[in-house]
């Protein structure tokens, strides 16, 4: 089975795979118990199709015109769930954790003192490391972590305040579209500062 958007609408169809289920539907009308030879049942609709007359395929036609208005429609609907949003380059970034700034430090010094380790171990030897630290020597990573947090939330407060969405226009306003663009992409920067975030220290 091939993996993909269960939401995604289903593609659009041609004028002759509109004709190939007819001739499906009617085989298994016709012959219910006889399971279908897909090589020879394809030959066999292949051969049909090319010696249909124009008006006989124009159904199909009109079948598959009708089939990619309601594709559209759909897709227009439809959002990738990730990476479909264009992220505004003037929005706040997320700042990162402490345990983020940690890995930003130490990150070099296990490269060099391990040459060729993979970035999977360099972050279990990081997670290892941040788990055997104490309380007190957590506390200049998640102290600094706090106030860049402060920064950012008082950044996207600025940035909801500056009036950048005007092409907005409708009920949800553009102080309610702007907070949720700004929360959504919060929710989606998790993970791609974790990437950024070794990119960067190598």
């Amino acid at each position: 089975m091939a993996k993909g958007d269960p939401k995604k609408p289903k593609g659009k169809m041609s004028a002759y795979a509109f004709f190939v289920q007819t001739c499906r539907e009617e085989h298994k009308k016709k012959n219910p118990e006889v399971p279908v030879n897909f090589a020879e049942f394809s030959k066999k609709c292949s051969e049909g199709w090319k010696t249909m007359s124009g008006k006989e395929k124009s159904k199909f036609d009109e079948m598959a015109k009708a089939d990619k208005v309601r594709y559209d429609r759909e897709m227009k609907g439809y959002g990738p769930a990730k990476g479909g949003k264009k992220r505004d380059p003037n929005a706040p970034k997320r700042p990162p954790s402490g345990f983020f700034l940690f890995c930003s430090e130490f990150h070099p010094k296990i490269k060099s003192t391990n040459p060729g380790i993979s970035i999977g171990d360099v972050a279990k030897k990081l997670g290892e490391m941040w788990n055997n630290l104490n309380d007190s020597e957590k506390q200049p990573y998640i102290t600094k972590a706090a106030k860049l947090k402060e920064k950012y939330e008082k950044d996207v407060a600025d940035y909801k305040s500056k009036g950048k969405f005007d092409e907005f226009d409708g009920a949800k306003g553009p102080a309610k579209v702007a907070r949720k663009k700004v929360e959504e992409e919060d929710e989606e920067e998790e993970e791609e500062d974790e990437d950024e975030s070794y990119k960067e220290s190598e």
